[in-house]
């Protein structure tokens, strides 16, 4: 006796994309928790999901560039597709009521609203923007910064799933400084703009980059908040930036 065969979902009849937080003590949420969160969030809020055909039907979410657990970010983006048409402005005002405090819906956007076909979301998240805040005094971290811009490649090490793998951290640097930070905290503000890469380096390799080169003592748990997310821009005037990729 042949296996039922599985109902066929309807395609999509729309995507829309959202930009959200982790702010506070939900930075240290997992990328597992935060997919359970969201999912309960979408189905609390009434959104009209579109569901994988399967015998395991599921709501058709798509994450892109999730930051590391422990970091807190203010730029991480998912796409979601729906079986109904809905304003943009409605599924963030419903989604932003269902998501636990900590874990902010920011902006919603339709990328086919201006007509033509869409890049694909991951492609447009090529480098982020991110504040460091470490232990050590400002001039020291601004000379380490300079040692480490002098170098043409730095290799660090970080235990994965995949177990120990090295990385050049210097190679994904496009920028980085220190800018002024809170007078009342003691400590330095780094700003640093970072390209993806494959394998990925994130901005805890180029603090430990910093360490192995130069010693400088970053403190046990510096403070990492991802600021910006999108394309890459360099359009002559000053050095790279990253965009909004919900721009255009």
């Amino acid at each position: 006796m042949s296996r039922q065969q599985p109902e066929q979902q309807a395609p999509p009849v729309q995507r829309l994309r959202v930009r959200y937080a982790k702010r506070g003590r939900l930075r240290f949420a997992s990328h597992r928790d935060f997919s359970r969160s969201f999912e309960r969030a979408v189905f609390r809020a009434r959104i009209p999901m579109a569901y994988s055909s399967g015998f395991n039907p599921h709501p058709r979410i798509s994450y892109a560039g999730a930051a590391p657990t422990g970091a807190a970010s203010e730029a991480e983006y998912l796409e979601i597709a729906l079986a109904e048409v809905c304003a943009p402005d409605d599924v963030r005002a419903s989604l932003a009521e269902a998501m636990p405090d900590g874990l902010d819906v920011l902006a919603v956007a339709d990328p086919a609203a201006g007509g033509g076909a869409p890049a694909s979301l991951s492609d447009l998240l090529q480098a982020s923007r991110w504040t460091l805040e470490v232990a050590a005094a400002p001039d020291e971290t601004r000379a380490a910064v300079e040692r480490l811009l002098a170098e043409e490649s730095v290799v660090v090490e970080r235990m994965t799933k995949k177990g120990l793998r090295a990385f050049d951290c210097r190679a994904a640097v496009v920028a980085v400084g220190v800018v002024e930070g809170d007078p009342d905290r003691a400590g330095a503000r780094l700003d640093l703009v970072l390209q993806h890469t494959v394998p990925a380096v994130r901005p805890d390799d180029v603090l430990t980059g910093l360490t192995r080169l130069t010693g400088l003592e970053v403190g046990p748990a510096p403070l990492l908040t991802r600021v910006e997310q999108g394309p890459l821009v360099d359009d002559g005037d000053g050095p790279p930036r990253v965009g909004d990729p919900f721009a255009g």
